[in-house]
């Protein structure tokens, strides 16, 4: 059985006090919460501060990205290594806005998720066609790319350090949302890819999260898909009142 887990990607937004708030504000939303896995992907700069807070809760730290090299002349970046020792047990790679905005490839993806991986993190690896590859009937080719690019050299026992998050980069903060058979279809697709390259038990084992204008009004229908694991929510995971109720679609 699949625990669903519902992450907030915060992006670049809270500075250490608001970020501190926002959590404290969360816990008692949803102490109660243990149908899923609750995490928060908050920026680097407050990563310690909101682990403080977390402690002893059921939330879980993320952060927004890593670097493949654990040190060196980097400038700018930051290694798996060093998110681990801010207290960090997850982090998110190969974001569309790391790949639209960074130049983020489907190699630099693989390189991050093998350095994650092998720092004990639980990765959170984004895929996910744009508009116009969807208009153009391409949506498969595209996941298929993403998939294979970013699992490459990967071994079946790594999996279940991975979950995979499909974001159609159409939906990521523009109000619209894939429809639940729209995404349902999308993830089955990414289910049936794992079971090429990994076998039926690994595909059934993996958990497949849906991103893209995540809100507590279709919360519901996302997770009554057999397929949907779970959300990665932007906008609405800033406010707790919004994330909460979210993470408490089961009620």
């Amino acid at each position: 059985m699949r625990k669903p887990v519902i992450a907030g990607n915060w992006k670049l937004f809270k500075t250490t006090s608001e970020a501190v708030e926002l959590v404290n504000g969360l816990k008692p939303l949803v102490n109660s919460a243990n149908h899923c896995e609750i995490i928060v992907a908050p920026v680097f700069t407050v990563l310690t501060s909101v682990n403080q807070a977390i402690s002893g809760s059921n939330i879980n730290l993320s952060a927004q990205d890593c670097f493949w090299e654990e040190e060196g002349a980097f400038t700018g970046e930051v290694s798996p290594r060093m998110l681990v020792d801010a207290g960090c047990s997850h982090v998110i790679i190969g974001h569309s806005e790391r790949r639209q905005y960074f130049g983020e490839t489907d190699e630099m993806v693989n390189k991050r998720l093998k350095a994650a991986l092998k720092s004990g993190l639980t990765v959170i690896v984004c895929i996910g066609e744009t508009l116009a590859e969807r208009e153009a009937n391409n949506t498969f080719d595209i996941l298929r790319t993403q998939v294979s690019g970013a699992m490459a050299g990967i071994a079946a026992e790594d999996l279940k350090g991975i979950i995979i998050a499909y974001e159609p980069v159409w939906a990521i903060g523009t109000g619209r949302t894939a429809t639940d058979q729209q995404a349902q279809e999308a993830h089955a697709f990414i289910r049936r890819l794992i079971m090429e390259l990994y076998g039926a038990d690994a595909a059934q084992g993996i958990r497949i999260l849906y991103g893209g204008s995540v809100k507590p009004e279709n919360i519901k229908g996302l997770m009554g898909q057999p397929d949907i694991d779970g959300a990665l929510v932007g906008g609405a995971s800033l406010k707790a009142d919004s994330f909460a109720a979210i993470v408490n679609y089961d009620k």
